[in-house]
């Protein structure tokens, strides 16, 4: 009788990986920090009468920017899915390099309020803008090692068939792509929040 393994146990093995409760822990520290700044404004915001700060336009070029990446990640999690090797390479530098893209539009943003003379010291509102953003910037550039790795990893060890079924038929890579997708979903929502949050907090004076 040959042996079919028990993919439900399995299932439930890796829903309780300790990566698995280390990113929860990380994406609940992350809203608990980007909340409590976004309360912090809001009361800093009228307790000062401090102007609201209009939002530069590159930041909502930057929101698409970054939800392409979003995009051709979920793209590489399918070629993975698919065994399609040469697909999964090309999808995982995409969107390595489109993450390289938003953190340069972003700085290209803070030009722009340099060029309005808007500095963190200009005003409460100012502050918390680069703050905030500065905050988000910094969570990007902490996803892009693991971006790194999983491409390096790739084409160091996508050569010969054998290493190609190796790779794609293991669990724990399986689950490391997909923790890395969803920190880079909650980053774009939590960018687009904050985009929202900033402009309806800029029309409401």
């Amino acid at each position: 009788m040959a042996y079919k393994p028990d993919h439900g146990a399995y299932r439930e093995d890796f829903r309780f990986h300790p990566y698995n409760i280390l990113l929860i822990l990380v994406l609940f520290s992350i809203t608990a920090l980007f909340l409590a700044f976004s309360i912090a404004y809001i009361y800093s915001r009228f307790d000062t009468s401090s102007p609201p700060v209009r939002v530069p336009a590159i930041f909502v070029l930057n929101t698409l920017v970054l939800l392409a990446g979003s995009y051709t990640l979920v793209l590489t999690k399918r070629a993975y899915r698919n065994d399609q090797t040469e697909m999964y390479k090309r999808y995982l530098g995409a969107t390595l390099i489109l993450t390289f893209l938003f953190l340069v539009l972003q700085i290209i943003g803070w030009q722009q309020l340099f060029s309005q003379n808007i500095f963190i010291n200009s005003s409460t509102s100012a502050s918390y803008l680069y703050v905030i953003s500065g905050l988000h910037f910094a969570h990007v550039v902490a996803g892009i090692p693991f971006l790194g790795i999983f491409l390096y990893t790739a084409w160091k060890r996508m050569r010969e068939p054998v290493s190609v079924l190796v790779y794609f038929s293991d669990p724990e890579k399986k689950l490391k792509l997909r923790l890395l997708t969803l920190y880079w979903h909650f980053i774009d929502a939590l960018w687009i929040y904050l985009v929202l949050f900033f402009w309806i907090n800029y029309l409401v004076k």
